[in-house]
């Protein structure tokens, strides 16, 4: 009965943790700014308007967890990047 118990405890606390860190994995709190900053940076290099650029890049690369390389197109390489758009159907992202 004792062993039993143990058991119980102890499969209880390892599957608790699994989930545990699948749930901390999947949470976008988790997706370090940093990154963004430092993509968004490069790929607003040229940009005219940089500001604006590096706000919008900076909310996509939110959400897409992705920026494309260089200052412009290379879209394909960020599908979800790509496939933004505004209401007006321009793309959002830069």
């Amino acid at each position: 009965m004792k062993s039993g118990s143990l058991s119980l405890v102890l499969v209880s606390l390892v599957l608790s943790s699994f989930l545990l860190q699948h749930a901390i994995a999947d949470s976008p709190a988790t997706y370090a700014p940093s990154f963004c900053d430092s993509k968004c940076g490069a790929r607003c290099l040229n940009a005219g308007v940089k500001d604006r650029c590096l706000k919008y890049c900076g909310l996509c690369c939110q959400q897409c967890k992705c920026v494309p390389s260089g200052t412009y197109g290379n879209k394909s390489e960020c599908p979800c990047y790509r496939d933004k758009l505004n209401s007006k159907g321009k793309s959002k992202c830069p």
